[in-house]
């Protein structure tokens, strides 16, 4: 399949050893695109063996979470903490909640965020954890409990120069605030050893708008590179109620944009002459959903309890930004996506679009935006805490942003360079990974085998 024996040999390895895995295998073979393009002008690296060495995670924590839900009966649940690279700086990565949650869903988040965090240009390896806990209908005391009971096991193993996590999907911050708490009463330390705290105790402003807004920001870098335009009166679908799918819609209909579609778990609502987007807005920061809602308020608004129809309608799209999880975009939504005239697609989730139909996106003439230079301001943002709690500083909004909006920029430029270095411009899945992973490698040589 690739040019590069050597990437054919370690494929291969990788689908037989973790032959169960399929988020992580997905993750693994898109990199390999991009390295096999990489090893053609730089042959050289394979003599190293990082390749080999950095597909695999430094080192992977589970164990079991035992609680008791306000029945007084005990639940177990198992929680995960994968440290996939510390080359750059310390592990940094999301919890992640929810009853998806396996080993394969983490290992891919984090090998991912290895590259994500190396081009925010901060010093930050990767990591990534959570557990198949279910927050959806738990009382807040039952949630407390169970962020108690995986802090009792967590704790041993992360701290400001060791690893710090932070929220994601199911994990937001009332979670960390139950985290930190426990934490700081098993260590007796006050330490920045999580980000997305609470602004009353070391949290940074601009972090809860970060990843939404930083989709936006890096999305304005491609419209004024490749078509000297920008998001005013472009046509905008954004998938997910979460916070990054609202800050996404809030901060692209303030440039300018037109949100003509949007999603949640219970379906899609799509109006061609636009979406009344504080409305959207207000709803979903309350219930978390906005489509039964929004349906119940303006009944003329195209509803639809299948999510899917959000790619398969038959309406004029400019840009799509698919914003709530893995695996929301497959080949057959990406020809759809097509055919209703999108040219650009961003990722404001991790790996929310399959690798065919990525590679359709680069061959048909979509300029396509992968998640792990795209969604980058909330780590990015992550990292600003962590320099803020160095210090002992707190930093306003604006200041925040500005520097948001600067990292986006720079993370953009890095991925258009390097495309373009190899010929292929609109590449910029190509660009984020070597750019990505340049940073890392050179680390890790440095470093030695270790």
């Amino acid at each position: 399949m690739y040019k590069s024996e050597y990437l054919n040999c370690l494929l291969e390895k990788v689908k037989k050893q973790y032959q169960n895995e399929i988020e992580f295998i997905q993750a693994v073979e898109e990199f390999f695109d991009s390295m096999d393009i990489l090893l053609e002008k730089h042959p050289e690296i394979v003599d190293t063996q990082v390749i080999d060495r950095i597909i695999y995670p430094e080192r992977v924590f589970e164990f079991r979470i035992p609680w008791v839900n306000d029945q007084n009966k005990i639940e177990v649940n198992t929680g995960y903490r994968v440290q996939f690279n510390s080359a750059i700086g310390p592990y940094k990565g999301g919890m992640r909640f929810d009853k998806s949650v396996n080993l394969s869903i983490l290992k891919f988040l984090g090998f991912e965020q290895t590259f994500k965090n190396s081009l925010t240009g901060l010093p930050m390896g990767g990591g990534k954890g959570g557990a198949d806990f279910d927050p959806i209908g738990k009382s807040d005391g039952e949630i407390m409990r169970f962020c108690q009971a995986f802090m009792s096991e967590l704790y041993h193993f992360i701290g400001p120069d060791m690893d710090v996590p932070a929220g994601d999907l199911g994990f937001g911050a009332r979670e960390v605030g139950y985290m930190y708490g426990m934490l700081k009463k098993l260590t007796h330390l006050h330490q920045g050893s999580f980000t997305g705290k609470g602004i009353s105790f070391g949290g940074s402003l601009g972090r809860t708008e970060a990843t939404g807004y930083g989709v936006c920001y890096f999305a304005e870098e491609m419209l004024k590179t490749y078509l000297n335009t920008s998001f005013k009166d472009k046509k905008v679908i954004i998938s997910g109620c979460g916070k990054v799918a609202r800050y996404a819609i809030k901060k692209a209909w303030s440039l300018g944009a037109k949100i003509i579609g949007v999603s949640d778990r219970y379906g899609c609502i799509i109006d061609e002459n636009g979406l009344d987007v504080d409305y959207i807005f207000n709803i979903s920061a309350n219930t978390g959903c906005c489509s039964k809602e929004y349906h119940e308020k303006y009944p003329t608004a195209f509803y639809s309890t299948n999510v899917k129809d959000l790619w398969n309608t038959k309406h004029q799209v400019d840009i799509i930004m698919p914003c709530a999880t893995q695996g929301e975009i497959n080949l057959e939504d990406a020809k759809s996506i097509k055919e209703n005239g999108c040219f650009m697609l961003v990722e404001g989730a991790n790996m929310p679009v399959d690798l065919p139909a990525i590679r359709y996106f680069n061959e048909s003439g979509i300029i396509f935006a992968p998640g792990k230079a795209a969604n980058a301001g909330g780590v990015a943002v992550s990292g600003l805490e962590m320099s803020q709690n160095a210090m002992h500083l707190s930093w306003t909004f604006e200041e925040v942003d500005e520097k948001l909006q600067g990292i986006m920029k720079d993370i953009f430029k890095k991925c258009y360079e390097i495309s373009k270095e190899y010929n292929q411009p609109k590449n910029l899945a190509m660009g984020a990974n070597i750019a990505g992973f340049l940073k890392v490698f050179d680390a890790m040589k440095q470093e030695g085998v270790i």
